[in-house]
């Protein structure tokens, strides 16, 4: 009788505190858009980094970045195609750094086996289950444009508004661009998604190519058909990775001809962003970092731009907001002289660093998986978000901007929660487990201050 009693006090007490709690929803009957992942970039030789560290440091690198028990659990690799003749600074190589004197004439294509450290990185990714690689030129060779010069912008030769005296380049760049695919397939690597412009309304003093919309258009006549032609029909083809998403509003009006080409539209958000776009094709917001914030590893402090905490709104924000279907910083480990936040882990005399924007990214890669899709959820003052993976798994990401801790009672609408597990990251803890109570099919737990929880139901 006792033992009754007890148990009856219990279930009151559950009910009292989930009365108290802030109640949050998740609907799986609304169903927004799939996900493809979230990533970064090792381009401009950032790779080699990895490649030089010692071994136990390179596997921690690598496990911060791939691993979905206790790193990032990215799922997206951006590789950059490189366009220069040599490897100085930090110069992407090209595969064709001798112009074969005209478009039609013979390529000899020059493979390294290394391509910046690139391949090296690839390979250890798909040891972690990495399927998506997403190739991307910043530019054409510089025999192939306006300007002669695979850096400080110009256009590719052959498109609308862009003659030049040696002829129509547009062909030869997509072969070059195939050629790439079929280097990597032959490493026993697979290019899942391929883009041929980077920031095309710049020209910088290292590798660029501006394009318009309609000059992209012209370009993806070509290469769509060279992809079909080489039995590259798994290939995705990208446009256009623009600075900000009013370029990226503008040339995706540009190319409706041309809409059935693509399989992903992509844009960076330095400029502004990301917004909701015109298009039915996934999107994805491939690069954006604190270039200029001193390198900290804070998760909260006063909101600064590299903190933690900003990214796990900053992503948050992409997929409620503007359904995004992946997610991309621009550097994942960098080991230079610079001392910004413009990656997530610091390589520095043979020594790895994460920072917290790393475990922002971590509450989403770990627990959102490819193939996922966001469904209906609502807390009253706490951002939250809810996805569906393949496997059942039910990730339901709380945030809680507030000064003081919240509990929270999590029920879900078309699934019986059977099982419930929770980690937190905030200024104490990074994507750390915590106990929570399920009762009546119902999760109860508790959300720090300026946290990120991540609520991982079964059935």
């Amino acid at each position: 009788m006792r033992l009754l009693f007890a148990l009856l006090a219990l279930a009151i007490e559950a009910t009292s505190l989930r009365k108290r709690a802030t109640s949050i929803t998740v609907n799986l009957g609304t169903k927004y858009q799939t996900i493809d992942g979230f990533g970064c970039s090792e381009a401009f030789q950032r790779a080699n980094g990895i490649v030089n560290l010692p071994a136990t440091q390179q596997r921690y690198a690598l496990d911060l970045l791939f691993n979905t028990s206790n790193g990032a659990g990215f799922s997206i690799l951006r590789n950059g195609i490189g366009s220069t003749p040599n490897s100085n600074s930090d110069y992407m190589n090209s595969i064709l750094p001798t112009s074969p004197g005209s478009p039609s004439g013979t390529p000899i294509y020059v493979w390294d086996g290394k391509d910046s450290g690139q391949l090296f990185v690839s390979k250890e990714a798909q040891k972690y289950g990495v399927k998506t690689f997403y190739a991307n030129a910043w530019s054409a060779p510089g025999f192939m444009k306006t300007n002669n010069n695979d850096a400080n912008g110009g256009s590719l030769c052959g498109v609308s508004g862009a003659s030049c005296s040696s002829g129509d380049w547009k062909q030869a760049f997509a072969n070059y661009l195939v050629k790439y695919v079929e280097l990597y397939r032959q490493e026993g690597v697979e290019i899942t998604h391929l883009g041929f412009l980077n920031e095309p309304e710049a020209a910088t003093s290292y590798a660029s190519m501006q394009s318009s919309g309609t000059q992209a258009a012209d370009f993806l006549k070509v290469l769509y058909p060279t992809l079909q032609k080489a039995n590259l029909t798994n290939v995705k083809l990208t446009c256009c990775d623009a600075m900000g998403y009013g370029t990226t509003g503008t040339m995706l009006g540009q190319l409706s001809s041309v809409t059935s080409m693509l399989g992903t539209i992509t844009s960076h958000a330095y400029t502004g962003g990301p917004n909701t776009l015109n298009t039915k094709l996934p999107h994805w917001m491939t690069e954006l970092a604190d270039n200029n914030g001193a390198w900290t590893t804070a998760w909260y402090s006063n909101g600064g731009a590299g903190e933690g905490f900003t990214w796990a709104n900053k992503i948050f924000d992409g997929l409620v907001n503007n359904n995004l279907a992946g997610y991309l910083y621009w550097i994942g480990a960098q080991e230079r002289s610079s001392t910004t936040n413009s990656k997530l882990i610091d390589i520095r005399n043979g020594f790895v660093t994460p920072s917290k924007r790393l475990w922002a990214f971590a509450h989403f890669g770990r627990w959102v998986r490819p193939g996922a899709f966001r469904v209906q959820a609502s807390g009253s003052g706490l951002k939250t978000s809810a996805y569906v993976n393949t496997d059942g798994r039910v990730a339901v990401q709380v945030i809680n901007s507030g000064a003081n801790a919240v509990s929270v009672a999590v029920q879900v609408t078309g699934m019986t929660v059977g099982g419930a597990r929770a980690w937190v990251s905030d200024n104490s803890n990074d994507v750390k487990e915590f106990a929570v109570t399920l009762s009546g099919g119902v999760v109860s737990g508790n959300v720090p201050a300026r946290s990120l929880v991540s609520f991982v139901l079964t059935a």
